[in-house]
């Protein structure tokens, strides 16, 4: 079997490479037309299957002990699960990241026309992970930065916080989302300003140790702003600092930036919440909407975004609605897809060039 294997992983930068003897022809490629073919070892299974959040691809017993089966799980960055006699069983021989609150199995498959993410050929900024105290968790916290290709320290650069979903932490936006790869390319053919890009990760808990998703805001606030600031040469005023997030993290950036529009001159919501789904958040955010005047010259980018299969897209029409009679400038795009990265990658490389035009 051709191995292949995505150029970011969280493991690993290269494809398994494996040992025959022992491990067999295990692992996945990409066919031409689009599906992936699986083959996976285990002698002793008497049911192997591939389980796309409910669409089941079943694998077949073809010798050897071995699996092998043909998935179309669609275009771009698919999760799954591999089952093993009904157990959930994270493989080693495919590629693995982060999300649904755990290590996941994942296949990334080329988008026709959608190349903006290639890395040969070209310039390549660098993504630093960092760790910094928070007064609010009471631990340290970690974040990853990434800087341009010409990062020059003697110089000073606006900033963009940007944030993953629930389940996910702070390497979903470079491992999932490929925003690095993203920010080169655009870099590369001069269609956005440089600017660092600073990943937190939004599932951080209160001392209490209470799921209180909230609680990021505090620590963005109070916390990694102040240590960004300390320690990258970014400029400060609000018209250089933008928020954005998908999901889970696009209430976040709604939380943060319409309560402290004196910070922020830019957000994104991708897969867009302006209220939580979840019941009980706080709303009082909202109150800047009531305010054309002042929301017009608070923001000079307010972009919502999602796809047209997302499973929340009723929720985005009620915003639509609370929003239709308000006359807000405010950018709206759908693109086609689902609640994925799909999705997300096309937000980020439509949102990157609108920031910090001068």
């Amino acid at each position: 079997m051709k191995k292949q294997w995505p150029l970011d992983t969280a493991l690993s930068f290269d494809p398994y490479r494996g040992e025959p003897d022992r491990d067999g022809d295990q692992g996945f490629e990409v066919l031409p037309d689009g599906r992936a073919r699986f083959r996976v070892r285990t002698p002793e299974a008497k049911k192997v299957e591939l389980d796309q959040f409910g669409r089941v691809f079943p694998l077949a017993p073809c010798g050897g002990g071995m699996w092998e089966g043909i998935a179309d799980m669609g275009p771009g960055f698919q999760y799954f699960f591999l089952k093993i006699d009904g157990a959930d069983v994270l493989c080693p021989y495919f590629p693995i990241g982060f999300g649904c609150c755990r290590p996941m199995n994942f296949v990334d498959i080329p988008v026709p026309g959608e190349d903006w993410d290639g890395i040969d050929g070209i310039p390549h900024g660098a993504v630093t992970r960092h760790m910094y105290p928070s007064a609010v968790t009471g631990r340290m916290e970690s974040c990853l930065v990434y800087t341009p290709p010409a990062y020059d320290p003697a110089r000073r650069y606006p900033v963009l916080y940007l944030q993953h979903g629930y389940g996910e932490n702070e390497t979903g936006w470079v491992y999932q989302g490929h925003v690095h790869r993203i920010a080169d390319q655009l870099l590369h053919k001069g269609q956005m300003r440089e600017m660092i890009i600073v990943m937190g990760n939004g599932m951080t808990e209160p001392r209490d140790g209470s799921l209180a998703f909230g609680a990021f805001i505090d620590v963005l606030l109070g916390d990694l702003i102040p240590f960004i600031e300390k320690t990258y040469p970014v400029l400060t005023d609000r018209e250089h600092r933008a928020m954005a997030g998908l999901s889970m993290g696009s209430y976040q950036t709604s939380r943060v930036t319409l309560s402290h529009p004196e910070l922020f001159a830019y957000a994104g919501v991708f897969s867009g919440f302006l209220r939580s789904h979840r019941a009980g958040e706080p709303e009082d955010h909202l109150a800047l909407l009531n305010d054309r005047k002042r929301f017009s010259e608070s923001f000079r980018v307010f972009y919502r975004a999602m796809g047209t299969e997302d499973q929340f897209f009723d929720r985005f029409r009620e915003d639509d609605a609370m929003l239709a009679d308000k006359n807000l400038p405010m950018l709206r795009r759908t693109f086609p897809g689902g609640h994925d990265w799909g999705v997300w990658r096309r937000c980020i490389h439509d949102f990157l060039p609108m920031l910090f035009k001068d």
